[in-house]
């Protein structure tokens, strides 16, 4: 363990503190379960005060890598890193709604597309099978009109997430599940159902679905990217019709 670790740079002791055991955890050479030494051992491999290492151990606490125990047997204990607490950040930053309707927008544009193009690159038959099953469904959900709209974006949201499932990429799967899980605070805000909206919607779908199935990459990424730009447009006119009456 004295290996593991060197002495601080003094002019930036602290964050080189977290740095460095924070590497040692995302690199392996810690290991979910691993206790690290006791403070007044650590602090002097690191050549640092108890103080300054206290901090730096909340600071890896709050990030989720460590679990400080109190008590007999008690410690720094490192975790099993996970993608929950990034999750969870990503998500109380969509609900908080500290990101605007264009910066989602925008975001969403570029990564949708890329996702949908990869789809209609990688999808196989039964990956199609699945897509064409979510669009029936989305069918009857627009046949039966506005009072079965809040289901429609339902379905919409599933078609983009078998979408990303179909690309294969696990950043986009984890990314683009936390956006939708998250961002129908903005949807009840500002999506109205009107039946120009649900039909131009559906008639999206429709399209990337055959433009995937038809293996048009391009077409594909187009129509995605489209279908999320018409969205954004639709909620920033009713944001604007909001802000007039306030």
């Amino acid at each position: 363990m004295e290996k593991l670790f060197r002495k601080a740079r003094q002019s930036r002791i602290f964050q080189d503190v977290v740095d460095q055991i924070q590497d040692a955890i995302l690199s392996g050479q810690l290991k979910p379960g691993n206790k690290l030494p006791p403070e007044r051992e650590l602090g002097d491999m690191l050549g640092t005060s108890r103080g300054t290492l206290r901090e730096a151990l909340r600071v890896l606490e709050q990030k989720g890598l460590i679990e400080i125990r109190l008590g007999v047997g008690g410690g720094a204990i490192v975790k099993d890193t996970n993608t929950e607490q990034i999750s969870e950040s990503l998500a109380l930053l969509i609900r908080s709604q500290k990101v605007s309707l264009a910066h989602l927008a925008e975001f969403r544009e570029d990564v949708e597309g890329t996702v949908t193009g990869l789809a209609a690159q990688r999808a196989k038959a039964n990956d199609i099978n699945h897509l064409n099953v979510l669009l029936d469904e989305a069918r009857r959900y627009y046949e039966g009109g506005s009072d079965f709209w809040d289901d429609f974006v339902r379905i919409d949201e599933k078609l983009h997430m078998a979408l990303a499932q179909i690309a294969g990429n696990p950043l986009y799967l984890f990314i683009l599940r936390t956006v939708h899980d998250n961002i129908h605070r903005y949807y009840d805000r500002f999506l109205t159902g009107d039946p120009y909206e649900f039909e131009e919607n559906y008639h999206d779908l429709r399209r990337i679905v055959r433009a995937v199935e038809q293996k048009e990459t391009d077409t594909a990424r187009n129509l995605a990217r489209d279908h999320v730009r018409r969205f954004n447009k639709h909620m920033q006119s009713k944001k604007r019709n909001i802000e007039k009456k306030v």
